[in-house]
């Protein structure tokens, strides 16, 4: 592992205002997560999993601490530089594989690399290259709704993997699929992680979540255990 984590959060706050009060959604978070490592995040509803999530993914901003992503200082990063950062660094998987109806497996895949900048060679060879990687080569022209769950899911792991980032987000990514299903995306991302990829990923499901190098579990903002 690199001497300096991948992700790196120290004293971090965050609030919002409810009415006239502000109620702390993270509260003196620290936390690092190495490159390669795979760390599941725990908690129940409204313990700061997903406010946790979106700070990491540069989708929101701490009110107090700092940020390291890669070792650079991303707190107070502008919108530009985030969506640079988020698109070159970070790819997302969702529980509702937020995949395009119209689109096949392999025009989705396709899809971020509209929004990314730099050389990856020939988009369609880029997809089909990871479609290959998630076991779904022969699937490429088929549409979400000939597919089954895992095998959305499995193209949504696909497209999260363009452009090689080195940060795979997962939110309750086997949340919609029956337990064998949900084994088998865990064991990609499992696969992801031990080849080096760093994988974060938000689940309900203490069993998935034992299978993690790492458990952190989150209550009333704060973390609990690391």
């Amino acid at each position: 592992m690199s001497e300096l984590p991948l992700i790196r959060l120290t004293g971090v706050n965050k609030r919002y205002l409810m009415g006239s009060s502000e109620v702390y959604a993270l509260r003196d978070i620290d936390l690092s997560i190495e490159r390669g490592e795979f760390v599941a995040i725990m908690g129940p509803s409204g313990s700061g999993k997903t406010t946790l999530m979106n700070i990491i993914g540069l989708l929101d901003h701490p009110d107090e601490g700092r940020f390291e992503l890669a070792g650079r200082d991303v707190s107070d990063a502008d919108d530009d530089e985030r969506s640079d950062l988020r698109n070159r660094t970070i790819g997302f998987i969702f529980q509702n594989f937020n995949l395009l109806p119209r689109a096949t497996a392999l025009r989705n895949v396709r899809m971020p690399f509209t929004y990314r900048r730099g050389a990856f060679g020939d988009p369609d060879q880029a997809a089909h290259d990871a479609l290959a990687r998630v076991g779904l080569e022969g699937r490429s022209h088929h549409y979400p709704n000939q597919l089954s769950g895992g095998e959305r899911q499995r193209v949504a792991i696909a497209r999260a993997l363009t452009g090689e980032p080195a940060l795979l987000l997962a939110d309750e990514p086997t949340g919609n699929l029956d337990r064998a299903t949900g084994e088998e995306v865990m064991s990609i991302l499992r696969e992801l992680s031990r080849s080096g990829r760093t994988v974060a990923m938000v689940t309900h499901d203490p069993y998935l979540a034992s299978t993690a190098d790492r458990i952190v579990s989150m209550l009333d903002g704060r973390i609990v255990s690391a």
